[in-house]
């Protein structure tokens, strides 16, 4: 079977998987059709899968059930009169801090006009804060618990084990606090790389404090906030939560509060979204509405110059995709303004640059306001500085200007197992350094002296295009450089970032450039792969089917890791670091990378 045939008959079950599933049931679990609900409700968000900034909106999945999807919709809900309640089905669902303290503010905004009852089987630290603002009534499951641990970095660190396999680790870096080769030359942390992270955790301590606080109306002593791990019971008696009880009651209570017998998914599992109509959509990658909109765009991942299939999540930043829709957006006379949603750790400083430049150009033609989500770090935040304006949340990271160069060489890990590489250079007084990106040579003394020039104006070329894209000069810039990370806040009071507020006020900065209506529609849009070229046979169908080969392929790992258990939510986070050193296996030579490989907890 041909790709063409092959993508036709993925298409044909796909419209055939969403046809005719009912969205809606009264509290009896009768199902309703939209047009048949009419009059008040209550409406469920199902948070249980826990929310990442890209979901499994893609050729298979026409639903988003992304941050963006439940942010437009959280929006939408609070100008509906029909809604009479919300019922918050949060499971074991995880959100990150930055994403928590949105739902908490939309859901709190919600939450002031009708009554919004939320349910948990358990509640970790950023869960917890996005509930105590959202929820006016937090319910837990008996055998449930608040795990308000406070916050922690996990950093990881490998020279020993590389040591021990005989791999010889040579990297640079640029800027004294950035500590991104010391994943690879280190098995603890500097202490300038330690100083400025230990910053940052105070930084975002305060904002879950605070967040904690203003929705439980208590104080974190009180609260036991970083004195759990609490039982249902003892959660209940500090006030963490209201209630004890299964899922089932907490249902009848948001009813029962908002004085309605009938019930609206809104969002998760069982809305669809627009059916047929919505997946044509994202198979050709055209926008969604033929009005005049403001077009938002995800970038999440590491970045590199190709790389992701261009159907969803986890797939990373490639400058090919994102730049081609970055172009594509800007001759486009429909979109009004661009919001780029950014949660990046870095990767390729090419890759990077080149998308700093498409944001340049983008924004001549129109405003470009880019939301942080969890993170903007490095190359991530090298993107960012190309928007018209800059916003984030304070339980955002952000900076890690600098730049690192390295690679791993297993010369001497083969000769232990009987295995000599020799290099012959085309030259007999010298040129052995031809062979300088080699796994299989360490770098000599000349070498590293040439690479660190070339690293310094790599970075240096990192703070003029900063400074250009914020309009300031580089002396402004470089006291928060050198590899500095931050929160949203102080990231603000160094000069960038212009605003505090999540996705939602990113959306609203955008209508407010253009001048538009406060109602000018939103239009999430997929970069990747333009897939009716497939149909009909462009050149670019050979790329279009390395693209649904490696989708194919992805699904199907997915499976197989879900039925075995998963890989859990740490290795998942690891995943987008171990995706930023990638470029160098590709023969780049520089990096804009992350300060370790952090996950905090």
């Amino acid at each position: 079977m041909s790709m063409r045939r092959a993508l036709v008959a993925l298409l044909t079950l796909a419209c055939v998987a969403c046809e005719g599933r009912p969205r809606h049931t009264t509290d009896r679990g009768e199902a309703v059709a939209d047009s048949e609900l009419l009059g008040p409700r209550v409406v469920e968000l199902d948070l249980r899968g826990g929310i990442r900034e890209q979901g499994s909106s893609s050729l298979f999945s026409a639903r988003g059930d992304d941050f963006a999807s439940l942010v437009l919709t959280l929006d939408e809900l609070t100008k509906r009169p029909d809604v009479k309640g919300a019922f918050v089905r949060l499971g074991t669902g995880t959100l990150g801090l930055a994403r928590a303290e949105e739902f908490g503010r939309l859901g709190g905004e919600l939450r002031a006009k009708v009554p919004v009852v939320c349910h948990a089987d358990g509640l970790d630290n950023a869960t917890l804060l996005g509930a105590a603002l959202a929820c006016s009534e937090i319910w837990l499951s008996p055998a449930g618990s608040v795990d308000s641990v406070g916050l922690a970095a996990q950093l990881f660190f490998a020279r020993a084990l590389f040591d021990k396999l005989g791999v010889k680790v040579d990297f640079m870096q640029e800027g004294k606090f950035k500590g991104a080769e010391e994943t690879f030359t280190r098995n603890e942390p500097s202490e300038p790389a330690r100083s400025t992270l230990e910053a940052t955790l105070m930084a975002l301590r305060r904002t879950w404090l605070d967040g904690v606080e203003r929705g439980r109306d208590q104080k974190a002593e009180a609260l036991g906030l970083e004195d759990g791990p609490h039982d249902a019971l003892e959660a209940e008696k500090r006030h963490l939560i209201d209630r004890v009880g299964f899922e089932g009651d907490a249902r009848k209570r948001a009813l029962e509060l908002g004085g309605v017998e009938a019930r609206a998914i809104a969002f998760g599992p069982g809305h669809d979204g627009d059916g047929l109509g919505d997946i044509l959509r994202t198979v050709a990658g055209a926008p969604r509405v033929g009005v005049p909109h403001i077009a938002l765009v995800r970038a999440n991942g590491a970045i590199g110059m190709g790389g992701g299939s261009g159907l969803g999540r986890g797939d990373g930043i490639s400058r090919r995709e994102l730049g081609s829709t970055l172009q594509r957006l800007e001759r486009d006379p429909l979109v009004r303004g661009v919001v780029l949603r950014i949660d990046s750790p870095g990767g390729s400083a090419l890759a990077s640059d080149l998308l700093w430049r498409d944001m340049m150009s983008l924004r001549k033609a129109k405003p470009v306001v880019v939301s942080i989500g969890g993170m903007a770090a490095s190359g991530g935040y090298y993107i960012a500085s190309g928007g018209t304006k800059i916003v984030a949340e304070r339980g955002s990271i952000v900076g890690s200007i600098g730049v690192v160069m390295g690679k791993l060489s297993v010369g001497e890990s083969l000769d232990r197992l009987g295995v000599h590489v020799t290099v012959v250079p085309a030259r007999t007084d010298g040129g052995a350094r031809a062979a300088y990106m080699s796994p299989f040579v360490s770098w000599d003394e000349a070498t590293r002296a040439k690479l660190e020039l070339s690293m310094k104006q790599v970075y240096r070329l990192f703070l003029e295009r900063i400074a250009e894209g914020r309009g300031i000069e580089v002396s402004v810039i470089e006291p928060a450089a050198e590899g500095r990370i931050m929160g949203g806040e102080d990231a603000r009071s160094r000069g960038l970032v212009d605003e505090l507020g999540g996705l939602a006020r990113a959306v609203e900065l955008a209508r407010e450039l253009t001048q538009s209506p406060a109602d000018l529609p939103v239009d999430v849009v997929e970069s990747g792969a333009d897939w009716l070229g497939l149909l009909r046979g462009d050149e670019s169908a050979d790329a279009t089917s390395a693209a649904l080969d490696a989708e194919i392929r992805r699904r199907m790992r997915d499976a197989l890791t879900t039925s075995f258990g998963g890989s859990g939510p740490l290795l998942d986070d690891l995943g987008a670091f171990v995706g930023v050193v990638a470029p160098l296996a590709q023969g780049e030579h520089a990096l804009v990378a992350p300060p370790f490989a952090l996950v905090v907890r």
